[in-house]
């Protein structure tokens, strides 16, 4: 399966400016989905989406990558994942190379993302009839839907979605997943519908300390923490 992976840097973020370029354990944030995509086995080829020169020209640092200029228009806050990816498509295209039968988006925001990451997740949809397949995490057990609350105008504590009925503990809870922004693999079809997951998309499982999605500055410090632990240099 010719799989074609994405790395979305664009240089702005409204939560934490600079997010792609700031330098966590030394090394730029978006270094670390680059060498995870460049050690990666099943992608065919890696594209860098950008509309920073600064992150354009690590990339270059990698001799395989391709590195694309991505336009203002698809570099806000608001614009759907889908239309860079249609960009970057047609950019290769363009330039001769072959058609790919799926995209892998490998989110730089995610930096204890592995290459076996990004290889198990294609390799799912691989080996399935899926739409898509996705990078997910299991929800810590005080989070689980079952036990989330609202308040009432009398400030008293309601289901928000059903009784506990006395399910507190975590064996008496059903495990539930989130995705954890790190992998998204969509096949060519889903990505001509316009989606990138469609109704039938699987879940690859990752562990909760390499699920750090980077989107503020609470994120930000957890993964230095993370960081320095791995390193023998935490608490």
């Amino acid at each position: 399966m010719r799989t074609l992976g994405i790395i979305p840097a664009r240089a702005g973020s409204k939560r934490l400016p600079g997010k792609n370029w700031r330098p966590l354990g030394g090394r730029p944030l978006a270094d670390y989905a680059l060498a995870a995509a460049s050690a990666a086995s099943l992608l065919t080829d890696v594209a860098v989406s950008s509309d920073s020169e600064a992150v354009l020209a690590l990339a270059n640092g990698y001799p395989d990558f391709h590195c694309i200029l991505r336009p203002a228009a698809l570099s806000t806050d608001t614009s759907p994942a889908i239309d860079y990816v249609k960009h970057a498509l047609r950019t290769l295209a363009a330039a001769g190379l072959a058609p790919y039968d799926a995209v892998a988006i490998i989110q730089p925001s995610s930096p204890f993302t592995l290459a076996a990451d990004i290889d198990a997740t294609i390799r799912l949809l691989r080996e399935s009839a899926a739409d898509a397949a996705v990078s997910i995490t299991e929800i810590p057990h005080d989070l689980n839907p079952l036990k989330l609350k609202t308040l009432d105008p009398n400030g008293r504590l309601q289901p928000y979605f059903e009784p506990e009925n006395g399910r507190m503990a975590a064996h008496q809870l059903p495990r539930a997943y989130i995705r954890n922004g790190s992998v998204y693999v969509s096949r060519m079809a889903t990505i001509q519908r316009g989606e990138i997951i469609g109704p039938d998309c699987r879940g690859y499982l990752m562990p909760r300390e390499r699920s750090v999605d980077i989107n503020d500055a609470f994120d930000w410090r957890m993964a230095e923490w993370l960081l320095a632990a791995a390193s023998g240099e935490g608490p």
